[in-house]
């Protein structure tokens, strides 16, 4: 089938444009956000972290994009690509990157595929310019041979592995969704004590002046809730108490909890040397994250891992068996609800503000073990561990589809890309993972 399609010469079916040069002192017009090397990703964009450049109104069309076209980086990684889809208005592009527009009969998501094919396969580096610093030129880019099946065979491919894609990404949408919601019910419950607050407006019980400005907003949240949100809500509260305690280390907290430390949750133990382990199955974590596998475990179960060194903030939530090296602590928890909680009060935490190393951001176990925490009661903590592990088990189930349709998207991609593989076999494969 591949061997009836054309090759062709990607400069004779597409307008291409390198974007516009970041220079503070020549640029002249309105403020835009534009695009950069490092927003681009293959198939996504990453644009949490955008700049923008002046550009004037003669400017707009040829440094502008528009949906559907193809972004393709010319450095750092030449050929890492995306389709632009209008997640942001009036996006422009910077120098770094060139902005390919198919023409008529070229189907703009499968020349994606076809350079996520080639950049797999290395059929991009005979066209790089560069030594140590490598370049895909548009000189380049106009030279390079595409296969060119017929539109409505170019439009199946790109749908059949589209589709697989698009739910990767909504995978990965969903999971942000719930982490969100997650941090979200613990800033509630456990920081604003909204629960509490209820409990204490609904019996008439005193609120702390400190805490009127949120039981305001609590009042009017309550007198707006329909019938069934406030049964829920009330549900909810029963593992709460309705009133509030003053402590001397961490002010108004609920009665009946506790103004502790988080030793009094968790048993923080250091990690221990990797080297000597053989390759295996076993995950195992340093401050940067996942290092290799390994084939012994150092813990089996429920654990927050908090780097010791480095990157701080690299907390993790484990509940598998896993090794960590000497540079991140493992925990042990002394309550069986204790790591869920202590893993968001801990994500929530300034650790910058608490490094003791100098060159090199560090902490200590006597840092982690005097840090305060608010103790809640065994019903609050086993509500909250519940509501975390669906939300925990629905984001695993996530992972592990993304991870088995990503691995069909990239056995198909080099059959599909190169006309070894019929469209309606692929059909029926990705049919079937998708159910």
């Amino acid at each position: 089938m591949g061997s009836e399609w054309k090759t062709v010469r990607l400069g004779d079916h597409v307008e291409a444009c390198l974007g516009k040069m970041l220079d503070q002192n020549k640029n002249q017009g309105t403020l835009h956000p534009y695009l950069g090397n490092k927003q681009v990703r293959w198939g996504r964009f990453d644009l949490n972290d955008l700049s923008e450049m002046k550009f004037q109104d003669h400017e707009h069309d040829r440094y502008g994009l528009k949906s559907g076209d193809l972004i393709v980086c010319e450095g750092g990684e030449p050929g890492r690509c995306a389709i632009w889809k209008d997640e942001v208005p009036n996006m422009k592009i910077q120098k770094a990157l060139h902005r390919i527009r198919p023409n008529p009969g070229l189907e703009s998501t499968f020349l994606n595929y076809w350079f996520c094919y080639a950049g797999k396969f290395e059929l991009l580096e005979p066209y790089f310019t560069g030594t140590t610093i490598k370049h895909l030129t548009g000189k380049a880019i106009a030279e390079l041979p595409i296969p060119l099946p017929p539109l409505p065979e170019q439009k199946s491919i790109a749908h059949i592995l589209g589709s697989l894609d698009d739910k990767i990404t909504l995978n990965r949408k969903m999971n942000a969704t719930l982490e969100a919601m997650a941090q979200a019910l613990f800033k509630s419950w456990f920081v604003d004590f909204d629960p509490v607050i209820d409990n204490a407006l609904r019996a008439g019980n005193p609120i702390p002046d400190e805490l009127a400005d949120r039981a305001e907003i609590r009042k009017k949240a309550l007198a707006d809730l329909s019938a069934d949100a406030a049964a829920k809500s009330e549900a909810t509260a029963k593992d709460f108490p309705a009133a509030f305690q003053e402590t001397e280390e961490l002010g108004w907290i609920p009665k009946g909890w506790e103004a502790g430390k988080l030793s009094d949750l968790l048993e923080v133990k250091y990690g221990k040397d990797h080297k000597k382990l053989n390759e295996g199955s076993i995950p195992v974590y340093g401050s940067g994250g996942l290092m290799r596998h390994a084939d012994k475990s150092l813990y089996t179960g429920e654990s927050v891992l908090i780097p010791r060194k480095g990157t701080l903030s690299n907390i993790l939530y484990l509940n598998e068996e896993f090794w960590t090296v000497d540079t991140m602590f493992y925990t042990i928890p002394k309550n069986r609800y204790a790591p869920k909680y202590t893993f968001y009060h801990l994500k929530g935490l300034d650790f910058a503000s608490m490094n003791v190393g100098s060159a090199v951001p560090s902490m200590t176990t006597k840092v982690l073990n005097e840090l305060p925490i608010v103790i809640p009661d065994d019903g609050a903590l086993a509500h909250y561990d519940s509501i975390l592990t669906s939300y925990f088990d629905k984001t695993e189930a996530n992972n592990k589809q993304s991870q088995s349709l990503t691995k069909l998207r990239d056995t198909l991609l080099p059959k599909l890309i190169s006309g070894e593989l019929r469209v309606t076999e692929a059909k029926q494969l990705t049919k079937e993972a998708l159910v």
